[in-house]
C-alpha cells in the first residue's frame, strides 16, 4: 500500500509540473522472480521512477518501454524471461529463473484512469480489488489494462463494458473480494484474455500507547512502512505532535478515553509501552473484549501475567481466544538492545502476525517465498 501511495503522490507532483507519465506494473509472474504481481512503478516523460518491478534490473528497459508508451499513447505488454541467458546478454539477468510480465499503460485526462483507481482504494481505507486485463497470447493486439475497481463503495470500470467478458469479470471481481486472495485468470474466446484480480488489503494501522522516548524510534519504523500511526498517552507533556512528526494524529487521553479517537479493523495493531501500569491495565480491560489481531505489551512475562490477573480478579474473563491476540514480551527474538532494535523488533512481528506468518527465517521455509496466484480458465 505504502508504494501506492508514493505512486499517487507523484502523480499529482508529476501533473503539476505538466509532465506525461505512464504506470508499469507486473501482471504475471511465472517461476521466481524479485517482485511479484501487483508491484507497480510510475514513469515520467523525463526518466523519473517511483516503485519498483523488479530490484533494479528491469527498470532501465521498462524505461525505454514507458516513453514510448507515452508517446503512443496505447499500452504495452512486455516480457522478460530470465530463465533465457540470452536476456544477460541485454543487460535484464535477473538471476531469478522466471517468466515476468509487465503492462505499461500511459495515464491520461480520463476520469478512471489507473491512478484515480489507486486514489480511490487509498481513500477507502478498506479491503479492495483491481481488475488489469491483458494478452499474452498476442502482444500487439490491444490491450485494455487497469479496467475495474471494486471497494465497499461500489464498483467502477475503465472500458471493460467493451469486453466480452465484462460480466465475468465482475463476478470474479466480487468474489476475489470476498475470499480475501488475488487470482490470474484466462478467458477464452475469439480473442483470449488473462485478468490479474487483484486484492488489495488497506494500510497497516498501528496505535502507539505512550509517548516516552522509546516510542519515537517505533513511531519512525511505522512511518517508513507507510503504516497509519496514532500515538496516545495521558501526558500533555509527551504527546507532542513536534515529538512524533511522523505520526498522523498524537492524541492526549485518558484509558477510557483511547476507543473514541480511533477507527479499528482486522489491520489494526495496539502496542501498549506507557511504562504506566494502571493505565494499561485500564485499556487491556478495554481491548481484550475486542478481538483484535495484535496487542504487543512491553514488559516481562510477570508483568503480563500479573496484568491479566487482576483484569480476572476484577471478575472480567480472559477466554484463550482473546489471548491469542496478546503478544508480550512484544516483538520478535532478535536479539534487541536498545530503544531503536526493539522497534525493529516488534514492527517485524506486528508485520509477521497480521500476514499471518511464521517470523522464521525465510532459509527454513520449505515451499516458496510467494504462493502462486490461483489461476483458472473458463469457456
Amino acid at each position: 500500500m505504502k508504494e501506492l501511495i508514493d505512486i499517487v503522490a507523484a502523480y499529482d507532483i508529476a501533473a503539476k509540473q505538466g509532465k506525461k507519465t505512464a504506470l508499469a506494473i507486473v501482471v504475471q509472474v511465472e517461476g521466481s522472480a524479485y517482485r511479484r504481481a501487483g508491484a507497480r512503478m510510475l514513469i515520467t516523460e523525463d526518466g523519473q521512477l517511483t516503485g519498483a518491478i523488479s530490484g533494479g534490473c528491469l527498470e532501465g528497459d521498462a524505461l525505454r518501454k514507458a516513453r514510448l508508451v507515452i508517446l503512443q499513447q496505447e499500452p504495452m505488454l512486455v516480457t522478460y524471461d530470465t530463465t533465457d541467458d540470452d536476456d544477460a546478454k541485454l543487460g535484464v539477468g535477473l538471476g531469478c529463473n522466471g517468466i515476468i510480465h509487465i503492462l505499461i499503460e500511459p495515464i491520461n485526462e480520463e476520469p478512471n484512469n489507473p491512478i484515480s483507481f489507486l486514489k480511490t482504494v487509498i481513500a477507502s481505507r478498506k479491503n479492495a480489488v483491481l481488475v488489469t486485463l491483458f494478452s499474452v497470447e498476442d502482444r500487439k493486439a490491444p490491450q485494455p489494462g487497469t479496467c475495474l475497481c471494486l471497494t465497499e463503495s461500489g464498483l467502477l470500470l475503465n472500458g471493460l463494458e467493451n469486453s466480452a467478458h465484462h460480466a465475468q469479470i465482475i463476478i470474479d471481481a466480487k468474489r476475489v473480494m470476498e475470499n480475501g486472495k488475488s487470482e490470474t485468470k484466462l478467458y477464452d474466446g475469439a480473442m483470449p484474455y488473462t485478468a490479474f484480480v487483484e486484492f488489495i488489503k488497506p494500510l497497516f494501522s498501528l496505535v502507539i500507547i505512550g509517548a516516552g522516548n522509546d516510542a519515537v524510534p517505533l513511531a519512525k519504523f511505522a512511518s517508513v512502512l507507510g503504516w497509519d500511526t496514532t500515538v496516545i498517552d495521558g501526558r500533555p507533556n509527551y504527546a507532542l505532535p513536534e515529538r512524533f512528526p511522523s505520526a498522523q494524529k498524537v492524541i492526549v487521553a485518558k484509558p477510557e478515553q483511547v476507543l473514541s479517537h480511533i477507527s479499528i479493523n482486522e489491520h489494526t495493531a495496539f502496542v501498549l509501552m506507557t511504562h504506566n501500569y494502571n493505565y494499561e491495565l485500564a485499556l487491556l480491560k478495554e481491548l481484550l473484549p475486542l478481538q483484535l489481531n495484535y496487542i504487543g505489551i512491553l514488559g516481562p512475562k510477570k508483568k503480563l501475567a500479573r496484568l491479566l490477573a487482576e483484569i480476572e480478579d476484577g471478575g472480567q474473563k480472559v477466554t484463550e481466544e482473546q489471548l491469542k491476540s496478546v503478544y508480550g514480551p512484544v516483538g520478535l527474538d532478535i536479539g534487541s538492545e536498545g530503544s531503536e532494535e526493539i522497534a525493529l523488533s516488534i514492527v517485524a512481528e506486528i508485520k509477521a502476525v497480521l500476514s499471518h506468518r511464521k517470523g522464521y527465517s525465510l532459509k527454513y521455509k520449505p515451499a516458496s517465498i510467494h504462493a502462486p496466484h490461483l489461476t483458472t480458465i473458463t469457456n
